[in-house]
């Protein structure tokens, strides 16, 4: 599946001509776990943005403060739904919330995601490969929080709620699926 993210309007980038978009595969089951992989996309050199030096990865919090990429899960017909945050780093955090920025809570994950980047020059991505229940269809939203070298940033969805401020939590944001 591909989907286009979309900027919020009070945070454009600094060229309307950019383009983000995400491609999910979502097809590999071994019994009560898949594995989906979820591909970030960026149309411009990865030289314009603020990405941090890919180290040896680990957890971390905060991650949305600078480049980062996020997919939210929500189990159809709950309010309950998991965060998963991706730097090009290879950094990574995760946490469960219990309704719309309620409950937040370091999620327990029993692998890590598989974060890695991939420069092309004229684009980049950030990839991520997480565990997901195999049986559970999800309501999924996306989105990437883009810090230029100029100091501007920019924050991209699926969707934005209405109102000034970007907010990925909210349930306007959960726009796809994902079975």
């Amino acid at each position: 599946m591909q989907f286009t993210l979309v900027p919020h309007p009070s945070t454009p980038p600094a060229t309307a001509a950019l383009k983000l978009w995400v491609n999910i595969d979502h097809a590999a089951k071994l019994g009560p776990v898949a594995t989906t992989n979820i591909w970030f996309g960026v149309g411009a050199p990865a030289e314009r943005f603020v990405i941090p030096k890919l180290t040896e990865p680990w957890r971390a919090d905060e991650l949305w403060r600078t480049t980062c990429f996020e997919a939210f899960l929500r189990p159809v017909g709950e309010d309950a739904y998991r965060e998963w945050n991706f730097a090009p780093s290879g950094n990574w955090a995760a946490y469960d919330f219990s309704s719309h920025r309620e409950g937040m809570a370091r999620a327990e994950v029993g692998a890590p995601p598989y974060v890695r980047m991939e420069d092309n020059f004229t684009w980049w991505a950030v990839g991520a490969t997480i565990a997901t229940d195999a049986e559970q269809p999800w309501q999924l939203g996306l989105s990437a929080v883009l810090e230029e070298q100029d100091g501007g940033e920019s924050y991209w969805a699926l969707a934005h709620p209405p109102g000034d401020t970007p907010d990925f939590h909210h349930p306007d944001c959960f726009t796809a699926r994902l079975a």
